[in-house]
């Protein structure tokens, strides 16, 4: 599947899968293709103490219990919502746990503004419909319903950008487990083709951006039908090295670049977002904060993008000075106030740690300053 721009992760790791359910001798709830510690093994990688034939790399970097209280909340068939800042990594993991279940990632709602019911229940086929009337073949199933016949996991990406109706009708396939076809005959007998029952291993993972709070508000009745996993922003340097070192090796193979990446310049980008975080945790405004939530995404966003530039514009050899510009040109998104808050960072930080340590310092701060020149 190299064709693919993006795979979804059962595709990219299909051969990793297919062993591991080879080998799985676990109990499987539902309909699951592996079991829980499979699944948990396939998500956070193996350890010699698993005893398996082969290592099982790591693929999403956070806590364990975020990925256990996951695990067990889809195996009681709740719904699982994962909340968080966005670049928190909760859409990947909600790709992994579905690839890792289902075999099936795809099945997903994206919720907006703009969001119906008809994106998480049905629409219907209008030709087919003018052509033969309201049927089951006439009708095309939402991914939520084409989940619930299939008995797999469904995905609701940003669930607090819907409006309270869509949320509304999530509550009744959260809780019935099924969804009613009023425009089709009832068989009379309680089962007929008007109802869309669920299959065991049916459930819902849905995620929302904590920043997005006060959009849409959860009600609590439709609270009650989650468990919520809450998932921080990784402030732990040696974890968001790996996140940042595993995603900027995807991009790599991707592309076909060979270009190293200097401890020194990885230690430079780690240190630069957390002296920011500092920065922002002691604002006394929002106006003294960046716009930016200073993930770990936005992270190899930073780094992807100096990557990319250098490889295809600079001497093929990674910079302080492209990652500086890079830094500056993906964190301004207000002007002037941004700009304001890098320049008095590279001011009053990177400068006297430049003089203080030399390294990488003085040139980041030299493209950094550029960087800003060039917008103001």
């Amino acid at each position: 599947m190299s064709d693919l721009l993006r795979a979804p992760a059962e595709i990219k790791y299909a051969e990793e899968l297919d062993w591991l359910e080879s080998v799985d001798d676990g109990p499987k709830p539902f309909s699951w293709r592996l079991s829980p510690k499979m699944v948990r093994l396939f998500i956070l990688g193996s350890e010699r103490a698993d005893g398996l034939d082969r290592e099982i790399g790591q693929k999403w970097f956070g806590d364990r219990s975020f990925v256990e209280r996951s695990i067990v909340t889809l195996a009681s068939d709740r719904g699982l919502l994962l909340i968080g800042d966005p670049g928190t990594g909760k859409s990947w993991l909600a790709e992994l746990l579905s690839a890792a279940i289902s075999r099936n990632s795809t099945l997903v709602v994206q919720g907006t503004a703009g969001t119906t019911e008809d994106h998480i229940k049905y629409s219907w086929n209008v030709s087919m419909v003018i052509a033969k009337g309201q049927s089951r073949e006439s009708m095309i199933p939402s991914p939520i319903m084409t989940a619930m016949e299939t008995g797999t996991i469904g995905r609701f990406e940003e669930l607090t950008r819907s409006t309270s109706d869509v949320q509304d009708a999530l509550i009744s396939i959260l809780s019935e487990k099924y969804v009613s076809v009023p425009e089709l005959e009832s068989g009379g007998d309680g089962d007929g083709d008007n109802i869309v029952f669920a299959k065991p291993g049916f459930s819902v993972i849905a995620t929302a951006n904590s920043r997005d709070r006060g959009v849409n508000d959860l009600s609590s009745a439709l609270k009650r039908r989650f468990n919520f996993v809450r998932i921080p922003v990784v402030t732990n340097k040696k974890s968001e090295a790996e996140i940042v070192r595993f995603r900027t090796e995807e991009l790599l193979r991707r592309h076909s670049i060979e270009l190293d990446v200097p401890p020194t310049l990885l230690d430079v980008l780690l240190q630069s977002f957390a002296d920011l975080r500092a920065s922002a945790a002691a604002a006394g405004s929002d106006d003294e904060k960046l716009e930016s939530a200073l993930s770990s995404a936005e992270q190899i966003g930073v780094l992807e993008d100096a990557i990319l530039h250098s490889n295809f514009f600079g001497e093929r050899e990674l910079t302080a000075r492209a990652l500086a510009s890079s830094l500056v040109g993906s964190l301004v998104r207000r002007e002037p106030e941004d700009l304001a808050i890098l320049n008095k960072y590279l001011h009053g930080v990177v400068e006297p740690r430049g003089k203080e340590e030399g390294g990488a310092w003085p040139e980041f701060l030299e493209g950094g300053r550029d960087a800003i020149a060039t917008l103001s």
